[in-house]
Order: C-alpha cells, then sequence, then structure tokens
C-alpha cells in the first residue's frame, strides 16, 4: 500500500500512540516493582495532572499517605523525602496515561473532521478510545483494592488491569498493519493458538507480580526441593489465583510450554513460508523468546531486582509485539 502524505500523518500517530502505551506498560511494571501504586491515594483526574508544588500540598499528600495500611503495616516511620521517590513512580504512571489520551483524542477528532480515517478502521480506533477511557477507571479501581485494609492491590484488578492494557496495545498495532498492508483476518489456527499461549503466560505473570510470588522458591527447576510446591492446591478451586506458590508454579510451566510451542510455531513459519518477512519474523521472535525464558529464570533466582523485573516485562511486551506482527502477516498472505 502506497500511503500519501495525509496518510503518513495517521501513521505516525499510530506509531507514537503505540510507542507510548508500550512505555505505560513499562511505566507501570516499574511503578509495581519499586512498591509505588498505592502512594497516591486519591484520584483527581483533572488537578491531578500537576504534581504537588508546594511543601504545603507534600505534607497535605503525604498525611493522607500516613492513614494508609501500607504505611500503617509496612512503611512506617517513613519520611516525606522516601514517600517523594515512590510518589514520582505513581504519579509519572498516571500522568503518562493522560498524555496518551491526549495524544490519541485530540489527532483523531482533527483527522475525523478532515476524513482522514478510512472506515476500516475507524470502529476498532473507537473501541480503542472505549478501552482507554475504561483503562483509568480500572487503575483507580485496582489501586482502591490496596487501600482499606490489606496494603496489597487485588492480584485479580491487576490482572484485569494488564490485560486490557494488552488488548489496547493489540488493536492499536493490528489498526497500524492493517492501514499499512491491508486487511488481515484473525483466525482460529496455529497463530492464534499461540498469541493465546503467550497472552496466557502475560497474566499469569500478573498474577505472580500481584502476590509478589517471585519472592519464593528462588530456585529453577524446582519449588523447595520439589517440582511441586508442598502447599500446591490449599485454596481449592481458587488455588492458581490466590496461591502465591501455584500461581509461580503455574507461571514457570506455562511459560516453558509457550516456549516450546513458539519454537515450533517458528520452525514451521520458516521452513514452510517463501515470505523472506516471515522467515526473518520467525528467527528474530525464536531469539527473544528463548532469551526471554532464561531472563525469567535468572530473573527469579536474583529475588526479582527492580531492573530485571522491568527488562523481563520489556521482553513480554517485545515478544507480543512481535507475534502480532508476524500473525498479521501470516493472514494477510492467506486471504491474498
Amino acid at each position: 500500500m502506497q500511503l500519501t502524505p495525509n496518510s503518513k500523518f495517521v501513521s505516525l500517530w499510530l506509531y507514537t500512540i503505540i510507542t507510548m502505551v508500550v512505555l505505560m506498560i513499562l511505566i507501570g511494571g516499574i511503578t509495581r516493582l519499586t512498591d509505588s501504586g498505592l502512594s497516591m491515594v486519591e484520584w483527581r483526574p483533572i488537578w491531578g495532572f500537576l504534581p504537588p508544588i508546594s511543601d504545603l500540598e507534600w505534607e497535605r499528600v503525604f498525611s493522607l499517605y500516613i492513614n494508609t495500611p501500607e504505611y500503617t503495616l509496612k512503611n512506617q516511620g517513613m519520611n516525606i523525602t522516601e514517600f517523594k521517590k515512590i510518589f514520582f513512580w505513581e504519579y509519572f504512571h498516571r500522568l503518562w496515561g493522560r498524555l496518551i489520551g491526549i495524544a490519541f483524542i485530540i489527532p483523531l477528532i482533527i483527522f475525523y473532521f478532515f476524513n482522514k480515517i478510512p472506515n476500516s478502521i475507524l470502529l476498532k480506533l473507537l473501541v480503542v478510545l472505549l478501552l482507554g477511557s475504561s483503562q483509568a477507571i480500572i487503575g483507580w479501581w485496582m489501586v482502591k483494592s490496596g487501600l482499606v485494609d490489606d496494603p496489597t492491590v487485588s492480584q485479580y484488578r491487576l490482572a484485569i488491569h494488564l490485560s486490557n492494557a494488552l488488548v489496547i496495545l493489540f488493536l492499536l498495532l493490528w489498526t497500524l498493519l492493517e492501514f499499512k498492508n491491508g486487511n488481515s483476518k484473525i483466525k482460529l489456527d496455529f497463530s492464534f493458538l499461540i498469541f493465546c499461549f503467550l497472552f496466557t503466560t502475560i497474566v499469569a505473570g500478573a498474577f505472580v507480580a500481584g502476590m509478589d510470588a517471585g519472592l519464593m522458591y528462588n530456585e529453577y527447576p524446582l519449588m523447595g526441593y520439589k517440582l511441586i510446591p508442598e502447599n500446591y492446591g490449599e485454596y481449592g478451586f481458587l488455588d492458581p489465583f490466590e496461591n502465591p506458590a501455584s500461581a509461580q508454579f503455574h507461571h514457570r510451566h506455562i511459560a516453558l510450554l509457550t516456549t516450546i510451542c513458539i519454537l515450533i510455531y517458528c520452525y514451521i513459519n520458516f521452513t514452510q513460508s517463501s515470505d523472506m518477512f516471515v522467515k526473518k519474523c520467525s528467527l528474530l521472535i525464536c531469539a527473544i523468546v528463548c532469551s526471554q525464558f532464561f531472563l525469567g529464570i535468572y530473573t527469579l533466582l536474583n529475588m526479582v531486582p527492580v531492573y530485571l523485573g522491568a527488562l523481563h516485562q520489556s521482553g513480554a511486551v517485545l515478544l507480543f509485539i512481535s507475534l502480532t506482527i508476524i500473525m498479521h502477516r501470516l493472514n494477510l498472505i492467506k486471504t491474498n
């Protein structure tokens, strides 16, 4: 597809939003890893755009934090200087979300007004707008779960928050690819199955993060000198979602299964496809998934330091993007 000067502006806009969403996911991961997510105890959609700019305002927000379970049970004695460090990441996370909203909505209105957005992608963009708007509400809903009794956000709400972010990223990337390369149908084939495996692996990681399950059983492949942790299954039907040991066990083995399946998938694509882009992309995905798997083990063995946790999440997002691109390409080839 030959892009016109006007369509190049739309393409650049979509590239920008995708980049911002990727950074948003990484910023959210760092916010979680630094235990900063509960530092802002009020949600001010408009006035929250500005950080505290006076000592009086800093004292006010700090006094609100002092009355939270996190301060009482985990950070008793924290001074305001230390508080500012954790406040930064949560504030930056929310600020970046607002900037994404502005960068998405204003150009969308302008492009629509001047009839620069094809009808084929308009509906997807409106769905992204709906999901993006709901993401802010989901985020606050998640934070509220850690402000009542237990100073930990609900792992369920964290998983929903991350899942929605991934769906937004997928729709944006798919829309960009359709805008540039043409329509590509999502089919219930091997590509889609592999994509679902990866999505499940990432969401399983959200449950690990939500329960700090990466801080236990810091060895591999055993868990406490056994393949299966001793307390596996203690919570019955909800055990995979509420037992930290089980959450880590499932994430480990779903990740292993996903890695093997992706390698098989890439081998099939490399040997059977005549498209050089597919061949190169398959090789790249092989390198990413192997690096991601071993990085996950190394992160676990080192008890999830912030820089390794953030790097591991970055690898997951990069793999997610790569699989989306190759799936679009393969289905585009099949439909042409």
